[in-house]
């Protein structure tokens, strides 16, 4: 018998997809509780093209971080 997935939170369904990888209707449901493309935040790459480190961009990243991880 399948879990209930709906009833799941978004943590325990994430835990049973990686468990029961082959479960397609979990796997959906997962993806289809993701941030849509329009609500998502794109942040700015942290590097240029020949790798150097972009400071300014890496503090804007740093900060959203410590903010969302409260």
């Amino acid at each position: 018998m399948k879990p209930n997935f709906a009833e799941m939170s978004t943590k325990e369904l994430r835990a049973y997809v990686l468990a029961n990888r082959e479960d397609i209707e979990a796997l959906e449901i997962l993806f289809n509780r993701r941030t849509p493309d329009s609500e998502a935040i794109i942040y700015p790459s942290m590097f240029t093209e020949d790798g150097k480190p972009i400071e300014e961009n890496n503090r804007i990243i740093a900060e959203a971080m410590s903010t969302t991880s409260r």
